[in-house]
This record gives structure tokens, C-alpha cells and sequence, in this order.
């Protein structure tokens, strides 16, 4: 038996079954309430879980230019796709970590031909010219065993700030899409407003055309018609300006869907989204279903794997070579068996004295970690903060949409009233047009709530998490991570 192989072979098993310095991962414990606060009073409904669990929740809103134009955020929309670009470099940091675990190989051949230089003793014997030929190929290995773990907890934190990088992107991906939903919902809006002032003007043109007669025939005071046309110019300034915010509006859909401006044009008219139902859940599942609480779960993992990485510089490095090969002079010679070389070394290296370098790199990778749970826990606060936001907003505004509804009615019938009052001759213009002034106020009022609450349901289904599971990022350290056809939804 050859000692030498047995020694080779037991410092391999050896280094191959090396520790890991530094803590393992524990996610920490954070708070969870067991029920949400502005619930409390009323009942959450639940939509279409399957479309849910697809991540299409914008389909429970049932508005047609949403369900064509969401699906193209996660495609060509830029923050999205830069997004998907860092999530791509951080699988190659991945591999370029992994790489360390294993022997570098190199081969090295070279050749030469020269010719000797004589001397007076070589001339002497007739040797005036010499010429050598002399080649060598050599395949050389060199590896530093992982025996502290440094490469492995290099590997982890690469692997785990990958999926917070996927994480990222998904997240980017929801707020991308969220902000498309709310752009649509400003858009019908607007078109509502459009056509709320579009009927105004028609019907302050026939106030006028009434006013106008009446002042011809001399039964009413000359300010009357002047009310009259005032509050309809005022109507139909009101109606131009309003196609201002309508273009801002079709122009930011067309860049969240990764087009020109001019290269998406909406067609007026269409109807109000549905208004969902509130899809709230339970507290507990929003740790696994934010993806920017994944985040700052998966960077919380990272900074706690830099610490091995710093404690595994305490340890000494160790470094294993090799080299094989053919070396002959002359040329001929080179695959003789006579002419095989090798050689095998090893080294160790340790730092005796650092001025206290390496212990202040721990101690920044533990305040790094800290910092890590401290930013992890504020994000769950902020996200169960951002959830009871929504449900108290959409319990309020539900009720001051009932109140607002009613006010209409009224605001409406006086505004006939006062009209009818007008024409009989009991009162002058100015009550007609007090009162269908505050008739148009409580009809916008009446948009803008509207408005608020699918605004605020798109962004609950957001703050839910958009039907994203942590289930979906990828564990770059055991399977390959597709980066150009994995989205991180």
C-alpha cells in the first residue's frame, strides 16, 4: 500500500467534510396579529381565488382595456425589465461563488528551437553550429479546499441575495401593475367626467336658450342672462380642461405598458370598473405573500451569511497544487516515458496579527445583520399598516358613498325644483343656478369617491401581495434559476 496515497486520501476526506463557521439562519419571530383591526363591523368578501392564485387579481375589477394591457407589464414594461436585468447579474454571482468550491486546471505547452553560440575550444573540433530543440506540455490543478466554510457561506449569501433580487422583481412587477390599474381607473374616470360635464353643458345651453326668451320678452332682469351664459362658458371650460388630465392619463398607460404615447389611443365611453370585493385574508399569510417583506427576509438571510464569512478569516487558508507533464530536449523525445514530470505541494498561510481588522469585519457584518432584522421587521409593520389603511379607507369611503348617493338625489330634484320655480316666475335665476351648481358638486363629489375606492382596492390588492407566493423564488444554490423566463411573479 502506498503511504503517500493514503495520506492524499485522508486529508481530501478531510477537507471535504469541513465545517461551516458562523450562525445558521433562524428567520426571526415578528408579531402577527391574528385578525385584521378595520374588519372589525363588517364582512370581507372573497373574489375569484383562482384568478387570485394566478396573480391576475386587476380581472376582478371586469374592465376589458385591463385584462388586454396587464399582462404586458411583466413583458415590456422598463422598471420591470431593468428589474429582471439585476436579478439575472445576481444568478451569475451565484455561479461566479459556486465556482470557488471547486480545483482550477490549466494546461501550459511551449517549444523552442535555438541555436548555441561557439567558442574558439568548440571551433577548434569543427563545431561551429549547434541547434536544440526542447518542448514541454504540462497540465497544472490548483484548489483551496473549503475546510471553514467561507466559500459556502459566500455561496449562501450570493444564493440569497439572489431571491432577494427576485423578489425585487416581482415586486416591482405588482407595483408596475398596480399603478397600470390605477391609471385605467383615472382614465374611465376622466371619460365619467367628460360626460358628467357634457350633459351639464346641455343642459345649461337649454337654461340659456329659457333665460334668453324670457329676457327678450323683458319678464326677467338683465343679470339673469348674464348668470345664465356665465355658468355655461364656466361648464364648458371645465368640460376643455378636463381632456388635459385625460391625455396624461392615456399617455402614462401607454409608458407602463413599455410603449410611446403616441402609439396608444383609448377609446372614450366605456363604463366604471366593477368595484371588487375586499380580498383581505389573513394577517398571518401577508409574510409569505408581499414580496417586498421577501426582500427584506432574503437580505436579512444574506448579512446573516457575510458574518461566516468574516468569522472564517480567524482560520488559516490552505491550499493544495499539482503538476503533470512532458518535458523532453530534443523535440523527439517529448512522449518518452523518460520525459513524464510532476509534482505535488501544499500550503498553509495564517495571519498572526491583523491590528484588530478582521474582528471589526465581524462586528460590521453583525451591526449589518441587525440592521437587517430591523429593517425586516419595520417592512412587516409597514405592510400590516398599509393593509389596515386600505380596509379602514374602503369602510369609510363605502359609507360616505351611501351619504354622497343620497346627496345627489337631492341635489338633483332641487335643482328640477328650482328650474320649475324659475320658469313660474317665483324666483330669479340666481337659485336656478345655485342650485344646479350644487347639483354638479355632488355629482363630481360623488366620481371622486367612486374614484377613491377602486383606487384604493387596486392598491390593496397590492399591498396583499397581488396573489404572489414566496414559494415562487428560486433556491439558485441547488437548481438552475431560469433568469430570462422567470419573472418572479
Amino acid at each position: 500500500m502506498n503511504p503517500l496515497r493514503n495520506v492524499w486520501t485522508l486529508l481530501f476526506a478531510a477537507l471535504m467534510t469541513g465545517c461551516t463557521v458562523g450562525p445558521d439562519y433562524h428567520r426571526p419571530p415578528v408579531p402577527v396579529p391574528a385578525t385584521w383591526k378595520e374588519l372589525d363591523g363588517w364582512t370581507a368578501a372573497h373574489p375569484d381565488a383562482a384568478a387570485l392564485s394566478k396573480g391576475d387579481w386587476w380581472t376582478a375589477f371586469h374592465d376589458p382595456l385591463l385584462d388586454e394591457l396587464e399582462p404586458q407589464v411583466a413583458v415590456s414594461n422598463q422598471t420591470v425589465r431593468q428589474s429582471l436585468a439585476n436579478y439575472q447579474e445576481a444568478l451569475a454571482d451565484v455561479r461566479l461563488a459556486r465556482a470557488s468550491l471547486f480545483p482550477t486546471l490549466g494546461v501550459t505547452g511551449s517549444g523552442t528551437r535555438e541555436r548555441a553560440g561557439t567558442s574558439a575550444s568548440t571551433a577548434a573540433f569543427g563545431n561551429r553550429r549547434t541547434v536544440n530543440n526542447a518542448a514541454s506540455l504540462e497540465g497544472d490543478i490548483s484548489w483551496a479546499p473549503d475546510l471553514w466554510g467561507e466559500v459556502r457561506r459566500s455561496i449562501e449569501q450570493s444564493a440569497a441575495t439572489a431571491q432577494a433580487s427576485q423578489a425585487t422583481l416581482a415586486n416591482a412587477t405588482l407595483a408596475e401593475q398596480v399603478a397600470l390599474a390605477q391609471a385605467v381607473i383615472d382614465l374611465r374616470v376622466a371619460d365619467a367626467n367628460i360626460d358628467l360635464f357634457q350633459r351639464t353643458v346641455q343642459a345649461y345651453t337649454e337654461s340659456l336658450r329659457v333665460t334668453q326668451n324670457q329676457s327678450d320678452a323683458g319678464t326677467i332682469a338683465p343679470s339673469d342672462l348674464i348668470t345664465a351664459r356665465t355658468q355655461l362658458e364656466t361648464a364648458q371650460s371645465s368640460l376643455i380642461a378636463l381632456g388635459v388630465s385625460r391625455a396624461k392619463y392615456e399617455h402614462a398607460i401607454a409608458v407602463l405598458v413599455g410603449r410611446n404615447p403616441e402609439a396608444l389611443d383609448v377609446a372614450h365611453g366605456a363604463a366604471l370598473p366593477a368595484l371588487p370585493e375586499i380580498p383581505a385574508g389573513v394577517p398571518s399569510t401577508l409574510l409569505e405573500r408581499r414580496p417586498d417583506i421577501a426582500v427584506a427576509e432574503r437580505q436579512m438571510a444574506a448579512q446573516n451569511a457575510a458574518i461566516g464569512v468574516a468569522v472564517a478569516a480567524y482560520y488559516p487558508t490552505i491550499s493544495l497544487s499539482g503538476l503533470a507533464g512532458l518535458s523532453s530536449s530534443p523535440l523527439a523525445g517529448l512522449f518518452n516515458i523518460a520525459s513524464y514530470v510532476w509534482s505535488l505541494g501544499g500550503s498553509a498561510s495564517e495571519t498572526i496579527f491583523d491590528g484588530g481588522a478582521r474582528g471589526a469585519r465581524v462586528d460590521a457584518a453583525r451591526a449589518a445583520y441587525d440592521s437587517a432584522v430591523a429593517n425586516y421587521r419595520g417592512t412587516v409593520l409597514g405592510a400590516f399598516q398599509n393593509v389596515e389603511d386600505d380596509l379602514s379607507g374602503l369602510r369609510i369611503l363605502a359609507q360616505q358613498q351611501s351619504a354622497i348617493d343620497l346627496a345627489v338625489q337631492d341635489a338633483r330634484h332641487g335643482a328640477q325644483v328650482a328650474l320649475n320655480e324659475y320658469q313660474a316666475g317665483t324666483v330669479d335665476y340666481t337659485t336656478v343656478a345655485t342650485a344646479q351648481a350644487t347639483q354638479l358638486t355632488s355629482e363630481e363629489t360623488a366620481l371622486g369617491v367612486t374614484e377613491t375606492r377602486l383606487i384604493d382596492t387596486a392598491a390593496l390588492f397590492g399591498d396583499l401581495g397581488g396573489g404572489w407566493s414566496i414559494s415562487e423564488l428560486c433556491d439558485a444554490r441547488r437548481v438552475s434559476c431560469g433568469g430570462a423566463t422567470d419573472k418572479g411573479q
